[in-house]
């Protein structure tokens, strides 16, 4: 008997896993298997044309009646997510795609038969030679596949690694293992946990991008670092954003001047890797940058100062011709950008870099570049950049062997000097949303996830928190997803705080100095600065995937993460705005309701069980609301319902019930004002006492299967029948689930009154100050 492969095109069909994807399957695709590079099954597919070509189309097949979710560029610089059912939907410069079969079970099958359950398919458009593809559909519902080289010179007609196909029945596995298999095909990339996370992840920022915007001085800076702290929610890295760069426009004589006025602002240029008189004292203007890092680390306690560059130095590159920047020999380049997204963003065609061309430092002397930038603001005190408009080299191939050989040779030399310059992995890339960058992305360990917050436009609040949760679905696997900066003086500001809270990413603000919501900023920051950061990247849960919870009118959005003992829940009315694939802009859309009810399970938050210190954990949850202060149980797969109107959230701390003894069940919940609270236990060991083993006997226990609900009791015999051990990060009320009343709370060595309410199971109790000096946690132990 033969066995077929899971996936494998036959009698023109792609078949993946006995299930049919496409139909009508053209012979001049070509099927390569997967296996040889990875563990994984799956196939590549590529295609041979007829003649060499920058450029080329093909068809794969008809893809109707799946569910599918597209991550796809509606601009140059950023994606956002579509759903749809059917080829004709998948937009172009589709760069991830994502199918569900309808038939089969979410629920998991005992014995492991694949039959039943459902089955997820994951397409990676990829890098082949000078060539990098992506996916779009057309009008016959077919999907296809588009290559580009971006420069007319570098042609090529046969293909056989540009897309690779993999399936499996847990979605969020199927897509970490198909991305580590294209990870030993290409051996140009390493993957998010293979990456040094830079240190202010675990710590609170703020950025003076909307504070500021290019009108930044070292004055500002100190009064956005004053204000913060003066607060209690002291900042432990400051971004200083675009506006600390010596830049100039191109000369020009008077009559061109009186034309230009007319037209485009002049595009600026960098025309000096160091910093503007804005950021030089008066009386020793050599200090330099240096000054403002010195004042923020020493007077305001900060622990890391990151400044703003463009890939190409400035947005409109480095100006030829200076005498200062003479030695990397600039030149003047047009962005030629490619013909998916000129569609998608029709404003290319007058968009100012278009028109006035960049500054392109030639890629021979590009890591020198870096290297003397990053070397300068290393020893000022700097300790890390954020890299932005890294798109734009996609569109300055001509000439120079195509998008990806420039993309790459930028990278690599930009990897090179972070590495050097920048120990702690000092690197934050933006404007990023490119497969060029990321299939050669080794070094960089955080990108941000979408668009920009935009705190003046009241479209973009629920678009931008749906694009960052889908976005970390595709992005998570390459670097840790950065869910940008927001306003906490904002009508939306929880909704985005709240978000920020559980996206596993940094956490900054970009408040003006003075606006500040310091009630709103302790839900996310403790007194010393840090944050409770959740353990990997936030993402959709399963039943969201497929779901569109900004367009369709009835979807909650719903995302999920992980901390080490307890689980946590995202849920955001995101309804009522997306982009426009007809005016290809973001629209106001009406929604079928005000209010839209949702259900919460337990095992929504996908690794669960791994939060469970008992192997034989049952499933039930205790589950904690964040916006109300409810806490009720649930059994493994009962569900809690939901509602939200456009622009609310809800956060649910989730926790598994860890059985003791008959009537004693507990599961902590942390530090509840915090939106992340169950971020802030670091410790949990159960110790079952002598008292357990008298209960069992008495009541006949048969394990832990005894439902969820059931009386409440109390301990009242000498002998204990359990210890929690836990230790706990920061200070505030913290709480946990018992269905006993307990014994007594001890903080260190002191016992601490508690609060219990028997209705619930409410177990809370003060935490007054931060762990002493040298201790990192509080040890705190219940007694039942």
């Amino acid at each position: 008997m033969t066995i077929k492969p899971a996936i494998r095109i036959a009698e023109r069909k792609l078949i993946v896993k006995n299930r049919t994807i496409l139909t009508g399957v053209p012979d001049s695709v070509i099927a390569t298997t997967g296996s040889t590079s990875g563990p994984v099954e799956g196939v590549f597919l590529g295609a041979a044309f007829e003649e060499n070509n920058s450029r080329h189309v093909v068809p794969l097949g008809a893809l109707r009646d799946v569910r599918f979710l597209a991550c796809f560029r509606f601009k140059l610089w950023w994606m956002a997510q579509k759903m749809g059912d059917k080829g004709g939907d998948i937009p172009l410069e589709t760069q991830f795609l994502l199918l569900e079969t309808k038939d089969g079970s979410h629920l998991e099958s005992n014995d492991g038969n694949e039959e039943n359950q459902i089955v997820y398919t994951v397409f990676l458009p990829l890098i082949e030679g000078s060539f990098r593809a992506c996916l779009q559909g057309n009008a016959q519902d077919e999907l296809e596949l588009c290559l580009e080289s971006g420069d007319a010179d570098t042609k090529a007609s046969s293909f056989t690694h540009s897309l690779f196909i993999s399936a499996g029945t847990d979605p969020y596995d199927t897509i970490s293992d198909a991305i580590r298999t294209v990870k030993l095909h290409l051996k140009t990339f390493r993957q998010r946990h293979e990456k040094k996370l830079a240190g202010i992840v675990d710590y609170f920022g703020w950025c003076t991008w909307d504070a500021f915007y290019q009108e930044v001085t070292q004055e500002g800076v100190e009064a956005g670092l004053k204000s913060l702290s003066a607060g209690g929610t002291p900042p432990k890295f400051v971004i200083i954003d675009d506006g600390w760069q010596s830049v100039g426009g191109d000369p020009q004589d008077e009559k061109e001047g009186e034309q230009s006025e007319k037209k485009q602002e002049p595009l600026l240029r960098l025309t000096g890797i160091k910093e503007n008189s804005k950021f030089q004292t008066r009386d020793d203007p050599t200090v330099g940058i240096k000054n403002i890092v010195k004042i923020a680390k020493e007077k305001y306690g900060l622990k890391y100062v990151y400044v703003w560059h463009a890939i190409t130095g400035y947005w409109g590159g480095v100006r030829p011709g200076e005498k200062e920047t003479e030695q990397y020999e600039s030149s003047m380049k047009y962005p030629q950008v490619s013909k998916g997204v000129v569609e998608n963003e029709p404003t290319w065609k007058t968009d100012v870099m278009a028109v006035q061309g960049l500054g392109l430092v030639n890629p021979v002397n590009v890591y020198r570049f870096y290297n003397e930038l990053h070397s300068y603001l290393a020893s000022a005190g700097v300790d890390g950049v954020k890299v932005d408009v890294q798109c734009i080299l996609e569109t300055l191939g001509a000439g120079l062997g195509g998008r990806v050989e420039l993309t790459r040779q930028f990278h690599l030399a930009l990897d090179a000097s972070v590495a050097r310059n920048f120990p702690d992995n000092g690197c934050v890339a933006c404007m990023s949303h490119n497969t060029d960058a990321l299939y050669c992305s080794k070094q960089t360990g955080v990108m941000r996830a979408s668009d920009d917050f935009f705190p003046r436009d009241p479209t973009s609040h629920t678009i931008h928190i749906a694009a960052v949760a889908y976005n970390s679905v595709f992005l998570g696997e390459f670097m840790q997803p950065d869910w940008d900066m927001f306003h906490s003086l904002h009508p939306a500001a929880e909704y985005h705080g709240s978000a920020r809270a559980i996206s596993g990413g940094p956490l900054y603000v970009s408040d003006a100095p003075g606006n500040h919501n310091f009630e709103l900023l302790k839900k996310l920051v403790l007194p010393d600065g840090s944050i409770l950061r959740a353990r990997l990247p936030g993402r959709p849960t399963r039943d969201c995937l497929f779901t569109d919870p900004a367009r369709d009118g009835v979807s909650l959005l719903k995302i999920w993460n992980m901390n080490q003992y307890t689980g946590v829940l995202g849920v955001y009315n995101c309804q009522g705005a997306a982009w426009n694939s007809i005016e290809r802009k973001n629209t106001f859309h009406e929604t079928k309701s005000e209010a839209m009810t949702g259900s919460v399970r337990g095992r929504d938050v996908h690794l669960i069980t791994e939060a469970a210190t008992d192997p034989d954990w049952n499933g039930d949850c205790a589950v904690y609301y964040h916006r109300s202060g409810e806490l009720v149980t649930l059994p493994y797969n009962a569900s809690i319902p939901v509602s939200l109107k456009v622009l609310e959230y809800d956060i649910f701390t989730v926790t598994p019930i860890k059985v003791l003894a008959p009537g004693f069940r507990f599961a902590p919940l942390g530090l509840i004002i915090m939106f992340n609270g169950g971020g802030a236990i670091e410790g949990l060991r159960y110790e079952v006492k002598g008292g357990a083993k008298m209960l069992e006997l008495e009541s006949g226990y048969e394990g832990e299967g005894n439902g969820v609900a059931g009386e409440k009791v109390e301990n009242n015999s000498s002998e204990l029948v359990g210890i929690v051990h836990m230790e706990v990060k920061g200070c505030g009320k913290f709480a946990a689930y018992s269905s006993a009343r307990p014994r007594r709370c001890t903080v260190g060595s002191t016992e601490v009154d508690f609060v219990y309410d028997s209705d619930s199971g409410l177990v809370t109790l003060s935490l007054d100050h931060l762990p002493e000096e040298g201790r990192k946690v509080h040890i705190v132990e219940v007694e039942l």
